[in-house]
């Protein structure tokens, strides 16, 4: 059996206040999730289309600042220094393309799921379960570096090895997941991220206070330490994170935040494309706190790291004892415990970690099981089943999803941050051009999306064969050799952590290309695209379909 990677610096023992800290939130966790529990799809996979601006927000925010946020994006920096901002550029700018181009134009359209919008709008079975099984991959290869983070945290509280603290966290949440489904999902949303925030913030500010590294802006006066750190820090593009990698990894991210169903999929929770905007403004508002000062928490971290072990800036990156990715991944609660700081202060920054890998997981299970239950068992293979049997498939999706990322997480092939970004990167080849076109080219047909997301979905499998599973797969691994990749120019330019930065583009040339050269799609599906765009308002049970449906002939929105 593999022995998985142990953050050797953490001080792993067991910490009764933390304990209880962790108990008391997981309980309310379960509480909620019990208080809110649904009987019904609608509130199952969308809250009853009901939570507002602000709650939507809070939600985003959680749903978003995963363990990849939380504890990696803090690790990614400490790391790699220059190169971690590509990851923070990325998973920001993504919510700008969002709100300009996507969230009201998606609400409007008004389905469950985001294989539902890819089925309905291009007409195609098929292209429902491609966007299924998208979802699917993207819904595993994600929460792996969540259940990572929170058997990393768990393991730090209650001081037993790692693989047990996995598998005790994901039983919890799947427990309150098969429970409260989508709506109650929300309302622990909206708690995790006041618990990460609070305990994010917190760990900054006194971190840097005593440290003596910052006073009231933490997120600025880091800069100081430059001087100090690893060139890691202060110049760019060194070692083997060149300018190329920098922009492929900044573009897939970018463009899959766009292409993630679990992000999508909240602007389906509420009651009007409206709502829809400005809760997208809130989300990334509340995005930005944590993001903003992550940097300062990696600087510190570094610094500490450096001082504690006696080590020059530069062997905190080089040498037996450099910082390990176990150590990285953890560097937010390596920073407060080796600031000195209480026991009990040192347990509530790792608790916002698990909060926030929690809230994570929810929503990317949530998708999950819809797609399961909704886009394959009620629309491709049972069309009678009732909601209460599409409620049951969905349990069970999530039930199984957990039970395959639980092990998965054991020893996981990459970062926290790393894992994530290859989930991006899928999101961004395959379901973001059908979201954008789908949405903004009335003319794209149902062959233009199967060839564009059949292209999308081999380069990034191709991709990750190439470069990911060498180091799983003994016979990959010795046709790979030294390079660790079975063909380098291909993991040179298209890298699965940056695949999108060549695979959007292609997708997008070939789904245009296909669409042009054979039949239009529908006039009815066309009038779809338009009411998405159009001034008037909607109802909040109503759908562009129903518009549609209900115009008597007339097309929607053509002024």
């Amino acid at each position: 059996m593999t022995v998985p990677l142990q953050a050797e610096a953490l001080d792993i023992s067991f910490k009764l206040v933390p304990a209880i800290i962790v108990f008391l939130m997981m309980a309310s966790f379960l509480v909620i999730g019990y208080v809110f529990k649904v009987a019904d799809a609608e509130g199952m996979w969308v809250a009853g289309r009901g939570i507002g601006n602000i709650e939507n927000g809070m939600a985003i925010g959680a749903n978003w600042m995963s363990a990849a946020s939380y504890l990696g994006l803090a690790g990614l920096v400490a790391l790699s220094g220059f190169y971690g901002l590509a990851f923070i550029v990325g998973w920001t700018t993504g919510y700008f393309v969002l709100l300009i181009f996507l969230a009201a134009q998606m609400r409007r359209f008004g389905k469950y799921t985001a294989p539902d919008f890819v089925a309905d709008r291009f007409n195609s079975p098929m292209a429902r379960a491609l966007a299924a099984f998208t979802t699917l991959l993207i819904a595993y290869v994600y929460s792996v570096g969540q259940a990572r983070g929170m058997g990393l945290v768990a393991q730090y509280v209650f001081g037993l090895d790692i693989i047990p603290m996995i598998v005790v966290m994901m039983t919890i949440t799947v427990g309150y997941l098969a429970l409260s489904g989508m709506l109650g999902a929300t309302k622990n949303m909206a708690v995790q991220y006041v618990i990460l925030i609070v305990a994010f913030l917190a760990g900054v500010y006194v971190v840097g206070f005593t440290g003596g590294y910052s006073t009231v802006l933490p997120q600025i006066e880091y800069g100081a330490l430059f001087s100090e750190l690893s060139r890691q820090f202060s110049e760019p593009f060194i070692g083997g994170n060149g300018y190329y990698l920098w922009v492929a990894t900044a573009f897939s991210l970018i463009f899959g935040t766009c292409g993630l169903p679990h992000v999508l999929v909240r602007f389906y929770t509420v009651k009007n494309e409206r709502t829809a905007r400005w809760s997208t403004v809130s989300g990334l508002f509340f995005i930005m706190l944590l993001y903003w000062a992550a940097p300062a928490m990696a600087a510190f971290g570094v610094d500490l790291f450096a001082a504690v072990n006696n080590l020059s800036p530069d062997a905190v990156y080089n040498g037996q004892q450099a910082m390990s990715g176990a150590e990285g991944d953890v560097i937010v609660v390596l920073a407060a415990q080796f600031a000195d700081l209480p026991t009990w202060f040192v347990g509530l920054v790792a608790a916002g970690g698990m909060a926030a890998a929690i809230a994570t997981t929810a929503g990317l299970f949530i998708t999950a099981s819809s797609a399961v239950a909704h886009d394959i068992y009620s629309e491709l293979i049972n069309p009678d089943a009732t909601q209460r049997q599409q409620v049951l498939i969905g349990r069970a999706t999530i039930v199984g999803i957990g039970a395959l990322v639980t092990v998965t997480a054991f020893n996981p092939p990459a970062l926290i941050g790393e894992l994530v970004a290859y989930a991006f990167s899928l999101a961004g080849v395959v379901l973001f051009p059908m979201f954008f076109l789908g949405l903004w080219w009335e003319n794209t047909n149902r062959q233009g999306a199967l060839a564009g997301m059949t292209v999308g979905l081999l380069l990034w499998i191709t991709s990750i064969i190439n470069s990911v599973l060498p180091a799983y797969i003994g016979a990959l691994g010795a046709a790979a050799g030294e390079s660790g990749a079975l063909i380098p120019i291909y993991a040179q330019y298209v890298p699965p952590i940056g695949a999108a930065l060549v695979g959007t583009p292609l997708v997008f040339i070939v789904t245009i290309a296909v669409s042009l050269v054979t039949p239009e799609p529908p006039l009815e599906t066309k009038k779809m695209v338009r009411q998405c765009h159009s001034p008037e308002p909607m109802g909040q049970q109503q759908t562009a379909e129903d518009i549609v449906s209900n115009s008597g002939g007339d097309a929607p929105a053509d002024d």
